[in-house]
């Protein structure tokens, strides 16, 4: 992509005489997005993204790999004395997750205020900031303050992403390319692992291994402006904003590309889709919102116990199933390179079947391989059930990142998938406690055991709640 998307120049709220004389309308720009084949130009656009998204979960995923760092440094405890001991790796999760649910809670509205593309660069840069200086902190309170302002903005990140790439990927495509975005952003773990297997034993230059593995996720920041300048602002936004002008200029770039990619003409777009009018925060609570707004409330309460009680404390499970520190990091290794291969799967199947049939699927492997899991101490057992754990979370992610963000409209998406998804912030944060006290109590086989009763909620939810999505239009899902 050879030249870069101009900034936005139309003041929002502001349709211009040349788009009314033009008859384009929101619903006539996402017609045209939607009949756009997936070439090589639509591609970048989400590759680019799946970039950020990249340094995103490098920095939220590498709290399980730097744990054994931490502790044996002194800053922090493998348990607590108490169950919410601000001492221990479980705070040190929890000031992460605290971040995430205010984030993803209070300023999901910003990306529909303010734009994708705006929010997108700088809550990546906001979150690298905070995590350098953290990577400089000696203290528990320390520590896990600046781990919560990392988290503030990781968490607007997580929704602005998500709906960027809803926005901009035709129908046909949606799932693949959530698929795409969360195979770039999981390559992020056998990244971290193998670092945090290489660094976190080592002092490098005075500095505590650990430190350097936090470190190098704020390469990010060298990425962001680069990105920035060659993905544009959703066009859906700008026409949901009466941008009119703006959105049909990026849709004629984005036209040329592709017919360029194709060598001929696209064919014409089909009739305007009707879209909803800007939405406020009642409207999730409107039919037929109320109802999916319930369902990914309760099920990111419960999905991220299977998830992050698996990810982020995957090697101090090892550790308690008598693997040392230095081994079980080199296994975590093993387990991770499986993590971007979920995702490469459900490229090729994420549009062949329904989202919500793949969630309750993965939701009963996670069930079954946690509990196999808890029961062995032979190595070749615990890591291949262990990819097998990380291959089904991992499905289940891109899965459902997918599913919630075309269960509600463009007017106000960015602020009901960042409402529903803080639900499972917020669980993450008692989550951490928790599990390290069922470690500490009942061990590995009461971690999982707690895990698969959290994947039967998931798995009845979805299945009795959530409504088809597959190959329909952003604008007829929501009506």
């Amino acid at each position: 992509m050879a030249s870069s998307y101009p900034a936005s120049g139309v003041q929002p709220g502001v349709t211009t005489a040349h788009a009314l004389h033009a008859g384009i309308s929101a619903g006539s720009i996402s017609a045209r997005l939607d009949r756009l084949p997936a070439t090589r130009s639509i591609w970048i656009l989400i590759v680019l993204l799946s970039l950020g998204f990249f340094f995103e979960l490098y920095d939220l995923l590498y709290t399980g790999y730097v744990a054994p760092g931490l502790i044996r440094s002194g800053i922090l405890t493998a348990t607590t004395k108490g169950l919410f001991g601000a001492t221990g790796v479980a705070s040190f999760i929890a000031a992460l997750f605290s971040g995430l649910f205010i984030g993803t809670i209070a300023c999901g509205f910003l990306a529909d205020r303010f734009g994708r593309r705006a929010i997108f660069t700088y809550s990546l840069l906001w979150y690298t900031v905070s995590n350098v200086v953290m990577a400089f902190q000696y203290g528990p309170v320390g520590l896990n303050f600046w781990r919560f302002m990392a988290g503030l903005g990781i968490g607007v990140e997580l929704v602005t992403i998500g709906t960027y790439i809803s926005e901009l990927a035709p129908k046909h495509v949606r799932g693949r390319a959530f698929a795409c975005e969360q195979a770039v952003g999981f390559a992020s773990v056998p990244v971290v692992a193998f670092l945090s297997y290489l660094l976190v034993p080592r002092t490098i230059l005075g500095l505590e291994g650990w430190r350097w593995v936090v470190l190098t996720g704020a390469h990010g920041a060298l990425f962001v402006w680069w990105i920035r300048r060659k993905v544009p602002e959703s066009p859906r936004w700008l026409a949901q904003q009466g941008r009119l002008d703006e959105a049909d200029r990026v849709m004629c770039d984005l036209e040329a590309r592709v017919e360029k990619d194709l060598g001929h003409a696209l064919l014409p777009p089909g009739p305007p889709a009707a879209v909803a009018e800007r939405g406020r925060f009642r409207d999730m609570w409107a039919r037929p919102y109320g109802s999916r707004t319930l369902m990914l409330s309760i099920f990111n309460l419960f999905q991220t116990v299977g998830f992050y009680g698996f990810a982020n404390w995957v090697p101090t499970l090892l550790v308690r199933q008598g693997i040392t520190v230095t081994t079980s990091l080199a296994f975590s290794s093993l387990i991770a390179i499986a993590a971007p291969v979920g995702p490469l799967i459900g490229f090729f199947i994420a549009d062949r079947f329904e989202r919500k049939t793949m969630i309750v699927l993965m939701a009963g492997a996670i069930v079954v391989c946690g509990l196999c899991f808890a029961q062995t101490t032979n190595i070749v057992f615990l890591v291949g059930l262990g990819v097998c754990l990380t291959l089904a979370n991992n499905i289940m992610s891109y899965s459902f990142h997918a599913y919630q963000a075309e269960l509600f409209p463009t007017g106000i998406r960015a602020q009901a998938v960042g409402f529903v998804y803080s639900w499972s912030r917020f669980s993450a944060i008692f989550t951490a406690f928790l599990i390290a006290f069922v470690l500490r109590e009942f061990g590995v086989a009461g971690v999982f055991t707690f895990i698969a009763g959290a994947m039967c909620v998931v798995m009845l939810v979805i299945g009795l709640m959530g409504p088809r999505t597959k190959g329909i239009a952003l604008e007829d899902i929501s009506r």
